[in-house]
């Protein structure tokens, strides 16, 4: 028995968010479909009888990874390679374990974590594009990337973020770090934000892109953000900031970062 510690990417479009959620009514009805389910069936075809794996945070509906990480312990006598292809042969066709290793028997995918970077993508077009909208958000006006920057630079470092997300616990701080907050150009109408904290407030990074794409089609100015982040969490309401979060299908949790060897 070791635990093992699971590098897990999905397509979110049809998963009732990561986290495994209780029968909508408490009958016969089947739970909604998570990520956490389908991994917990998975192992549970390979012989694994615990309770629950553990993750390394929780996505919404609709939100996407590349680098979502859960931790289980597991009775496997073959490589850790050897677990991802069986894995995979019984997971369905958007959720793949990419990595699979042993850790330290005490370790947790969220409480040891250093820091998480989520990506976002977002585009400009009149038109709809099915295609591309699947994961990344149509926005119909130009954005500025001088505005952009600016606005992105304005997040680095510790804040009061209560303008921005919720707490994720009820008596929980509102307080996080953020260590990288950049946008990038990569077509002509295409853009990306990478952004990295230590943890993040509920539907924080959702709300963060809308507030900078107002800020970057000229709809809200720099300095908003500034005074957003001044105010406390009494004064929300009073920030000056646009309401509104980004649609959760640009969103991709792309890594958890450790600061010490698993």
């Amino acid at each position: 028995m070791a635990r093992y510690q699971l590098t897990l990417a999905y397509d979110g479009t049809d998963f009732f968010g990561s986290q495994r959620q209780a029968k909508t009514d408490g009958s016969s009805l089947s739970r909604p479909r998570t990520v956490q389910g389908e991994l917990e069936k998975a192992l549970r075809g390979l012989g694994w009888a615990d309770r629950a794996v553990l993750l390394s945070g929780r996505t919404d509906t609709g939100v996407h990874a590349t680098g979502q990480v859960a931790a289980c312990d597991l009775d496997w006598t073959h490589t850790g390679d050897e677990l991802v292809h069986a894995l995979n042969a019984k997971l369905p066709g958007d959720i793949s374990v990419w990595d699979a290793r042993i850790a330290r028997d005490d370790f947790h995918p969220r409480f040891d974590a250093a820091s998480r970077t989520y990506s976002y993508q977002l585009f400009c077009d009149a038109l709809r594009n099915p295609i591309r909208e699947r994961f990344a958000w149509r926005v119909n006006r130009p954005l500025g990337d001088d505005l952009l920057k600016k606005a992105s630079q304005a997040l680095i470092g510790a804040h009061d973020f209560s303008s921005f997300g919720s707490a994720t616990t009820p008596k929980g701080t509102t307080v996080r770090t953020v260590k990288k907050a950049e946008w990038h150009r990569i077509a002509k109408d295409q853009w990306r934000f990478e952004v990295e904290a230590d943890a993040f407030l509920y539907r924080m990074v959702r709300r963060l892109v809308f507030v900078q794409v107002a800020v970057g089609q000229g709809k809200v100015p720099v300095d908003a953000i500034a005074e957003g982040l001044a105010k406390q969490a009494g004064n929300r309401k009073r920030s000056g900031l646009p309401s509104g979060l980004a649609p959760a299908h640009g969103l991709t949790l792309i890594h958890v970062k450790y600061q010490e060897s698993i």
